[in-house]
Formats: structure tokens, sequence, C-alpha cells
């Protein structure tokens, strides 16, 4: 942990030094392009145990015309209801189902096509990408229940980016902060919540990809660069033989992640995801990997304007009310949830709760 103090310092050497990658860079290569469209089957088989009735599957039908494009979504089972749903806020889809009361063996499973591709930004050269609406701005600039755009927030963030002219320049600043002071923690549970000021008051700033991109959306906000965190999941190996940067197998059903984008101005909606290079520093073979080392330098330049296609996007939603449900709002719908008479269930364990998710990726 570091003290706030020490945080504000680092943050001003840190905008006003930026980032050095250093000749261990080309003995590490991390450099997605668009190269053609890949199509992947997602599955979800949800049979919620401990009494629940009702049940919330995310669907990936997030639409991005460069890297992501939603198909058909089909399911079977045993519900009394199961539809489509749309949060109004955000646009997250969802299956909401519901069981009969005297229903024994619940039952759903949910099949979902869609495609993906690399991304790669040409910074300032979107000269076709039109301004953003002023709805969907002040939507991305909003402060959320775990997300506040002011206070030690505000604070931090204007240490990082002083002397930064641009949005440009100050949204790299902020992703440069978040990689060097951030850690991933094996500990944390699922994804992390996301609560970017008890990180930044306590200078904990540990956590896994919802707290890690958080952290980086909040400070974004708060000084005026629209920023979003996309919850989805990986499904398929990295190309890159990158380990710790994609699914390990078939089965998904923890290799949920959320990533993250920031507008700019003649580039658009841009991703951003810190916290992989975090996931890269601890869980890339050899692990416990230096900040220079050749794969991490490699992976820090890359994840900042580009990503894989090797992983699915689901929404971008926070705070979201589930419909039809009687408990509080949940900080994102990244995993499959359920409901009883008790409360929800913990939609971390899906041996318990019971789910099984699955991506096979089609061939032609």
């Amino acid at each position: 942990m570091i003290n706030r103090r020490d945080m504000l310092k680092a943050g001003v050497a840190i905008g006003a030094t930026g980032f050095v990658p250093g000749h261990a860079s080309a003995q590490a290569i991390y450099a997605p392009v668009p190269k053609g469209w890949r199509s992947f089957v997602l599955a979800a088989q949800v049979e919620p145990m401990d009494g629940a009735s009702k049940a919330w599957i995310p669907l990936p039908t997030f639409e991005a015309a460069d890297w992501q494009r939603p198909g058909n979504v089909t399911w079977k089972g045993n519900a009394r209801i199961a539809e489509r749903v749309r949060d109004p806020k955000y646009g997250a889809e969802m299956l909401r189902v519901e069981w009969a009361s005297d229903q024994l063996s619940p039952m759903i499973e949910v099949s979902a096509q869609v495609r993906t591709q690399n991304r790669a930004t040409r910074f300032g050269q979107a000269s076709s990408v039109a301004p953003l609406g002023d709805a969907e701005r002040q939507l991305n600039l909003a402060a959320t229940e775990l997300l506040p755009t002011d206070g030690l927030v505000k604070e931090t963030a204007q240490a990082i980016v002083r002397g930064k002219q641009g949005d440009l320049a100050q949204a790299r600043a902020l992703y440069d902060w978040v990689v060097e002071n951030t850690f991933r923690n094996p500990r944390t549970m699922g994804c992390g919540v996301g609560d970017i000021a008890s990180m930044i008051k306590t200078g904990n700033l540990s956590g896994k990809c919802a707290d890690l991109n958080a952290l980086y959306v909040g400070m974004a906000r708060s000084i005026g660069l629209p920023a979003r965190d996309v919850y989805g999941i990986r499904v398929a190996p990295s190309e890159f033989s990158f380990k710790a940067l994609g699914a390990g197998s078939e089965v998904v059903s923890k290799a949920q992640h959320c990533r993250a984008e920031v507008w700019l101005a003649g580039t658009g909606w841009t991703p951003v995801d810190p916290a992989d290079v975090r996931k890269v520093v601890l869980e890339e073979p050899p692990t416990n990997l230096a900040m220079n080392d050749p794969k991490v330098v490699a992976a820090r330049r890359a994840l900042f304007g580009s990503w894989e296609g090797n992983w699915v996007a689901f929404n971008v939603a926070h705070d979201l009310k589930l419909p039809g449900s009687a408990e509080p709002a949940i900080p994102f719908l990244m995993y499959p949830q359920a409901e009883n008479k008790a409360g929800l269930l913990d939609s971390l364990d899906p041996d318990k709760f019971k789910y099984r998710l699955t991506a096979r990726e089609l061939t032609a």
C-alpha cells in the first residue's frame, strides 16, 4: 500500500516523465491489429440451487461496428418466463428467467453467437468519427455509487495530468499511473467490486480488473474525459501466446474480464486496459515479472489503444437494478445472477450456484 501523499507525488512524477519502454521491449510481441472477424458461440447452462426461482443471464449483445457484432440468441429450459430484457439507461441486455415455485430442477440453457476482431487505434486519425452526443457524454462523465468523480478521486487525477495538454496526453498519463501504482491481488474475489474511493482513501490500490480499470474510468471522468467500463468474458487463448491474456479452455465460467474505454476527440472510443498489464506482471509465466520484463513492456505498450478479439463484451452498465428483483442494484452485470427468498445467490461460485459457461469458436 502507498499513502496519499506518496500517491500524489507519484502522479506528478509520472505525469511529467511519461512511459519510457526501454530496450527490452523488442524481445516480446503483443501487438493486436484487425485482421478479420472471428465467430464464437457463448453458451450458459444455468441450474440455480437453494430454491432459486429467478435468474438473469448477461447476453453478449453489445455492438461496436469495428470490433463486435452480435448474432442470434436462443434458449431452452423449464422456466415459466424467459425473455430478453434491456436496461433502459445503459442498454445492457440479459435473459430474465422465472420458474414456477414448485419447479423441482430449474434449468435454462442460453446460446449466443457473436463475431469479434482485434482492435488497434490510430490516434487522431479517425476524421469520420462524429462527436460524442450530449446525452452519451453526460452518461460517461457521471459519478456512480462506486465511482465518485469529486474529492480524492478528482484531486488524484488532477495531480497526475498536471502539465499534460490535450485529451490523449491526459488519458495516457492516467493509464501509466494506474499501471505503475496498482497491483493485482490474487485473493480478490471474482473481478473485484470497483470501490475506487476506498482504494484511494486507504492507499490500498490492489484488486482485479473491475477495481483497477474502474479506478482509471473514475479518474478520467473526474477531469472531463468520458470513459466507461466494458464488462465481458475471455473466450479463446491469446494469439500471442500470453497465457494470462486468454481463456485456458472452452469452459469459461471463471474467465470474466472487465476492460475500459476512454473517448478521445478525433479518435472515438479508445481501448484501455491497465488491469491486464498488472495481470501479466503477476501471472504471466514465470510469474511475478518485473516492470521492465519484455512481456510486461509489450503488453503495456499495446493495451493503451488496442486489445485482442479473444474477448466478448456484455455491456457497460453500472449500478444495475435487475428487473423483477427486490434486491438493491448490483455494481455490474458480468456473471449470471439468481435469487431465492433470502436474496441473491453467490454469483462468484459457479459450482454451488450452479452454472457452466462455455465458448466455442466457429470455423468455416
